[in-house]
């Protein structure tokens, strides 16, 4: 048995369920039974049949409606992994770090190519640092003071998410000066990113360490699912970029977050209208469960 669930930027009414039940039938869905409305804006339709074609239909509805196909089964996740930047946050910090630097056209454009999956992740992300050579580290906390933006929804996910007892993972192909902060403010448990050389309260152009890319964020879920015991059918990604595909493609349910076409054709599921507590409504925790504050 499968579940799909609407969620509407708006509300939901009653021709919006008319069309996905009718959606479904066209897909070859055999329809079971449906929830009520919940706070007005989502809605659980049970079914069997093929999940991909009944994506594909629902998908085709009208309105500004997000769709999420899954199994019944291991709905409610115990491990949520995310992306930073333009997931977790509004921005793209290296590109915004960028502007201090009087150079940000220039590292933005290569950060949309290098999230457009057009450039090699590591590649692309050296050279970007290495044209920050020289920047003042004090361009790092004005950048958090001034441009970090939390995204809507991000801190009563992540907090309902561990309140439910759920490990909480921030994982970034950004820096570590921005993951920390960022990982606090919204309540990770853990993060992880690169670390950005520094030398006599300047950038050194070099990055310390390892490289976080996709295949490491891949190998962090993974890791965290089996040091949890969980299968990974108990976990949920989220990221925008191509970086983010191998995690979204190995979790149980991987849900592309506004993100680029290569990310939302590779995920389970695509957020384009609503924020990031439409992720709560996939797994069937409505409103009056949600942690609101910290």
């Amino acid at each position: 048995m499968f579940i799909a669930t609407l969620i509407a930027k708006d509300s939901l009414d009653e021709r919006d369920i008319k069309a996905a039940i009718a959606g479904l039938s066209a897909s070859g869905a055999s329809f079971s039974r449906q929830s009520r409305i919940i706070d007005r804006r989502a809605l659980d339709i049970f079914f069997a049949g093929d999940p991909v074609a009944a994506r594909q239909h629902l998908e085709a509805m009208a309105g500004e409606i997000d769709i999420a196909v899954q199994p019944e089964a291991n709905r409610l996740k115990k491990l949520l992994i995310s992306d930073m930047d333009s997931t977790m946050i509004t921005i793209e910090c290296i590109d915004e770090l960028a502007d201090y630097a009087g150079i940000k056209p220039q590292i933005a454009e290569i950060t949309e190519r290098a999230m457009q999956g057009e450039l090699d992740f590591e590649e692309a992300l050296r050279g970007r640092v290495a044209l920050l050579r020289g920047l003042d580290t004090a361009a790092i906390q004005q950048c958090l003071d001034e441009r970090v933006k939390i995204m809507p929804g991000a801190e009563i996910l992540v907090r309902t998410m561990a309140h439910s007892a759920a490990e909480t993972i921030l994982v970034s192909g950004g820096f570590t000066r921005f993951a920390k902060p960022v990982a606090q403010a919204i309540g990770f448990e853990s993060f992880h990113a690169n670390v950005l050389g520094e030398a006599d309260g300047r950038l050194t152009g070099e990055l310390d360490g390892a490289i976080v890319d996709s295949t490491r964020k891949d190998e962090l879920l993974q890791s965290a699912a089996h040091a949890a015991n969980l299968s990974l059918d108990q976990c949920i990604a989220v990221g925008d970029g191509a970086n983010d595909i191998p995690m979204l493609q190995r979790a149980g349910l991987g849900i592309a977050y506004h993100a680029k076409p290569k990310a939302a054709q590779a995920a389970d599921v695509a957020i384009r209208y609503n924020d990031l507590t439409a992720l709560l409504y996939i797994q069937g925790i409505a409103a009056d469960r949600w942690i609101t504050n910290s």
